[in-house]
């Protein structure tokens, strides 16, 4: 009798187990096949919008960093068809996946620097001349800033706009310090001073406005803050799930060399040790730039080279 309640038992925990295999991986189908929906309907809903052409991963050679940590360039387009396009935000992020740590450099437009065989400009304009883009952009900011870049993602405008729509439908909280009002080629920002929920179309306006005394100075400070509220958003319960449907509607937008691997293996860290805090630096620093005139360029941003790399080599040590 004992050996057949022992029978039994076992069956049983047999039975459990199975049962409980079954379930997981029916769980697991299901998670599966709602993020291939998600996306699938995401990048139905924008195909056709733009061409989703990639004409920059051939030419591009990004190098490994010494320390084995990734170092992407984030530059944000400014799509205006009458004018070249000019990086309107230019960033190096970088993420360390062992500490689950991430920095992020802000780099002033308007920063005077020395272009590889083109010669002094703002530095923006690397991605506007003939023969620019994300690889001269690279080579621009090893040589002048000492930074090695492995990656890049070159992000047009609509991109940001749809992505924060897909995941915050309800907006993005920020306190907006001040009155904001600015027309330009892009758009207009207008915006009231207050806490609020801004939409995406609010939220790019927040992030590029520089139309005060403190021009682009105080605008990467916004930027950064944005990066910030943006990422604790995105990894949020309810911004989880919809991360799939977003990542698919901005495809379109977003051009990389990033393979689905290394984006995956990103996306692995931050839901195993959650969101990282950003620390956050800018290029030029606030005690070390001149802002000056120069024929042919405008206004600018002068600064000393070497004092700019040995702030990122402690920065990024």
């Amino acid at each position: 009798m004992n050996e057949t309640r022992a029978q039994r038992r076992g069956a049983k925990r047999k039975r459990k187990r199975r049962l409980i295999m079954t379930i997981s991986s029916l769980l697991m189908i299901g998670a599966l096949t709602y993020v291939i929906f998600e996306f699938s309907a995401g990048l139905l809903s924008a195909r056709g919008e733009t061409s989703g052409d990639d004409q920059y991963e051939d030419a591009f050679h990004g190098v490994e960093t010494p320390t084995g940590k990734s170092n992407i360039l984030v530059l944000g387009i400014d799509q205006r068809s009458d004018e070249p396009t000019r990086s309107d935000t230019i960033m190096v992020a970088q993420y360390d996946g062992d500490t689950n740590e991430a920095k992020l450099v802000s780099i002033m437009r308007d920063s005077y620097v020395n272009v590889p065989d083109y010669g002094w400009m703002k530095i923006n304009a690397a991605h506007a001349v003939e023969g620019g883009g994300p690889e001269l952009m690279r080579k621009t900011i090893e040589q002048n800033f000492g930074i090695p870049i492995h990656y890049y993602a070159v992000v047009d405008f609509e991109a940001f706009t749809v992505a924060v729509d897909t995941v915050a439908p309800d907006g993005v909280n920020i306190n907006v310090e001040k009155d904001m009002y600015y027309k330009d080629g892009v758009g207009t920002i207008d915006l009231d001073q207050g806490e609020q929920q801004l939409d995406g179309e609010e939220l790019l306006g927040y992030a590029r406005f520089r139309n005060d005394r403190y021009g682009d100075y105080k605008r990467v400070e916004r930027q950064q803050l944005v990066m910030q509220a943006v990422l604790d958003e995105f990894t949020s319960f309810t911004g989880l799930t919809k991360l799939p449907r977003m990542l698919g509607t901005v495809t379109p937008y977003i051009e990389t060399n990033m393979d689905t691997k290394s984006i995956l293996g990103y996306g692995r860290h931050v839901l195993l040790n959650g969101t990282p805090s950003i620390e956050t630096f800018t290029l030029p620093s606030d005690l070390t730039f001149k802002e000056e005139r120069v024929p042919g360029a405008g206004a600018v941003l002068t600064f000393d080279e070497q004092e700019a790399k040995q702030a990122m080599e402690e920065f990024f040590e």
